[in-house]
């Protein structure tokens, strides 16, 4: 599960980066409702990161770790879904761009509910 180990780390790398060139690049910039938006989308990205990561060292304790696996994944498409749409939506203002945010809240959901399962499975 290197994979996710990797994405994980990157992932929460990038949540910090943007999160600071939201609080300092942003400002000033964006409307506050925008701004809150983007942090929002900073929010679960870090949220989302540090869950990677528990997927890597989860699937490294079970033999069978399809469902962790496919949750690492689902997780993975719901930050670039769900936070990278806000990032997108907070900085243009196309507003149709909220019509992508649910499928990646509906992606963590996902990931989440395989990630309980998978381990249940696994123990």
């Amino acid at each position: 599960m290197k994979v996710f180990l990797i994405i994980g780390a990157i992932n929460a790398a990038l949540a910090v980066a943007l999160g600071a060139f939201g609080a300092h690049g942003l400002e000033g910039k964006l409307s506050e409702k925008m701004l809150e938006v983007y942090k929002t989308g900073v929010q679960y990205h870090m949220y989302h990161a540090l869950g990677i990561l528990a997927v890597a060292l989860i699937a490294s304790k079970l033999t069978n770790s399809s469902l962790v696996n496919w949750s690492g994944w689902l997780l993975f498409i719901g930050i670039i879904l769900f936070s990278g749409s806000l990032y997108v939506l907070s900085i243009t203002g196309i507003s149709k761009l909220g019509i992508i945010t649910p499928f990646g809240g509906l992606a963590f959901i996902i990931g989440w509910i395989l990630l309980v399962v998978g381990a249940v499975k696994g123990l």
